[in-house]
């Protein structure tokens, strides 16, 4: 009389130190975007031939980049469910993390991850600067060395000759609560039009800036201007902020009346929420 053995149950799959199946760096090769080489996930589209893209990637694209056809926007479910069974590394493994995380938990992770390279937040200058949010002040004083810094929650932020013609910038770091915030003000000058836009920056992420809220004004004998709002986290553009109007914005009628000798000053103030 034969005996038969019950089945191997998936427990039994040889696994990495981390407890994740051997085979999962299989499926992980799977979900590689030709493109970026960060991993495809659900919504998963797919050209006609069964090509992957990203959803990163898939808006910037016309043709396929695999086999050139038309892409299109073809959901491939099989492949959606089977991402369910995938762990997936942080796109920035090469740069340290070792985070494994199933895929919807991967995009959350990426935004706030520690090991995320960053581009340089200075202003107006084309930096080609790229590195660790620990990295950026270093590079800052640098590389950048017209920045000045000062100290605590309540500073003064100086913008000497601010109605020269021209677009400008005026920038600082200001440090408190053992974090650095960079406080910038820019003057844009379109066709006659000169607007200025003040920001506060904090380098850190967006979690870390919700917890603090920054207060900027500007004041004169009998009036005073004044704004307030959460910083712009570090994962976001200052540019983008001023073309969303996410900032304080004066005009160069207002400036005039606060500044002083064609220098402004403007009280910057931080507090935890």
């Amino acid at each position: 009389m034969s005996h038969h053995g019950s089945p191997a149950s998936s427990s039994d799959a040889p696994v990495t130190h981390a407890g994740i199946p051997r085979s999962n760096g299989f499926l992980v090769s799977l979900f590689e975007c030709p493109v970026c080489y960060d991993s495809v996930l659900p919504p998963i589209l797919q050209c006609k031939n069964g090509h992957l893209v990203c959803n990163n990637c898939h808006p910037k694209l016309e043709f396929c980049p695999t086999c050139r056809v038309l892409l299109g926007s073809i959901r491939n479910l099989a492949l959606e469910k089977v991402a369910d069974l995938v762990q997936f590394p942080c796109k920035y493994a090469p740069w340290g993390c070792e985070r494994i995380l199933a895929y919807t938990e991967k995009a959350d992770h990426q935004v706030n991850c520690e090991f995320r390279l960053y581009s340089c937040p200075f202003p107006g200058v084309s930096c080609k600067w790229m590195g660790l949010m620990n990295a950026a002040v270093p590079h800052l004083m640098d590389q950048h060395r017209i920045i000045t810094t000062q100290q605590g929650e309540d500073t003064v932020f100086f913008a000497l000759d601010i109605l020269r013609p021209g677009t400008f910038d005026w920038v600082m770091i200001q440090c408190c609560f053992g974090f650095n915030f960079l406080v910038a003000l820019y003057k844009i000058d379109r066709y006659d039009d000169q607007k200025f836009y003040a920001i506060v920056q904090l380098i850190g992420t967006y979690q870390q800036a919700q917890t603090f809220v920054y207060k900027l004004e500007l004041h004169c004998p009998r009036q005073c201007l004044t704004w307030e709002a959460t910083p712009l986290p570090f994962q976001e553009r200052i540019e983008t902020a001023i073309m969303g109007r996410e900032c304080l914005m004066f005009s160069t009628s207002v400036a005039k009346l606060f500044a002083k000798n064609g220098h402004l000053s403007m009280n910057v103030n931080i507090h935890r929420c």
